[in-house]
């Protein structure tokens, strides 16, 4: 019964920001329900950095991170491809590829990704470590009412979602910015260092809505 009512409970909308230092999703099995949607009022954006850790062991493809607007179901998303070192970035509904950044399975991976609407440009960091940088979309802001989604891949705008592109795994310190951060911030976020919370998202104070089995529980550290 108090497992029947902590599903429940995750189930339902979170009621106000919470504070999920220390904290962190997980996903424990494929489907395509089970998700969190993170929500803001920011509904303009000339500029995007998301950084996330994820832990997983999927040799499949799956979404980490999605962004979508009734413009764009894929304004911006972080991408993983099968292969253990492939990332597929999207922005405005254009996408970039990027490969051997030193992601690793079994292990905690901070990823970062940058874009600007100005130059076009979308940049990777996976561990501290960086990317070329890749034109992707320029020219148009991200405009509007925005669905943020982890864990699953949606074919609409916050919804039509794949099991098949599923994330299964553990998910922590999900921050957002609506600028790019600079290279020593980034590396100071992956190296676990101080740094500026998101003023989009900021895990230190998020608020979040849990559809289906997704746990919030300690993050695991290893002594």
């Amino acid at each position: 019964m108090a497992l029947l009512l902590l599903l429940m409970t995750l189930a339902s909308c979170a009621a106000t920001p919470q504070d999920l230092a220390s904290k962190m999703f997980t996903f424990p099995e494929e489907t395509n329900t089970a998700h969190v949607k993170l929500l803001t009022t920011k509904q303009d954006l000339s500029a995007v950095t998301v950084c996330l850790r994820s832990f997983t062991d999927l040799l499949r493809d799956h979404v980490l991170f999605s962004l979508a607007t009734s413009l764009a179901f894929h304004d911006f998303m972080i991408y993983k491809g099968g292969t253990s070192d492939y990332f597929s970035m999207r922005a405005r509904n254009k996408r970039a590829p990027f490969e051997f950044q030193g992601y690793k399975l079994n292990t905690w991976n901070a990823i970062c990704s940058t874009w600007d609407a100005t130059s076009g440009l979308i940049q990777l960091w996976v561990n501290g470590k960086p990317s070329s940088r890749k034109f992707v979309s320029s020219g148009s802001n991200i405009i509007g009412p925005m669905s943020i989604v982890l864990g699953q891949f949606p074919d609409s705008h916050g919804g039509g979602f794949i099991t098949d592109l599923s994330f299964i795994g553990m998910m922590s310190d999900v921050h957002m910015w609506d600028y790019v951060l600079s290279p020593c911030e980034i590396q100071n976020y992956s190296n676990e260092l101080s740094f500026t919370l998101g003023n989009v998202l900021n895990w230190n104070a998020l608020d979040f809505q849990i559809t289906g089995r997704v746990l919030i529980q300690d993050k695991q550290r290893i002594c």
